[in-house]
């Protein structure tokens, strides 16, 4: 039984699963896909403006709430 498990141990011991690198491309930009790169932008930009707005009503809030 154990001259079987030996060989297929082995088998797949040697066996990789992870793949080679690729090596990094730069990507153009797809004209057809430009607005919507532009909204994502806009909106990332956006979200950062209200978090930092959040963070700043938040430390208003702890500020009043402090004896």
């Amino acid at each position: 039984m154990t001259w079987r498990l030996i060989p297929l141990g082995l088998l797949l011991a040697a066996c990789d699963p992870t793949p080679p690198p690729q090596p990094e491309i730069e990507r153009q930009p797809n004209p057809v896909f430009e607005s919507q790169i532009q909204a994502m932008e806009k909106a990332r930009a956006v979200e950062g403006q209200v978090q930092d707005a959040a963070e700043a009503q938040r430390r208003q809030l702890d500020a009043a709430t402090q004896p």
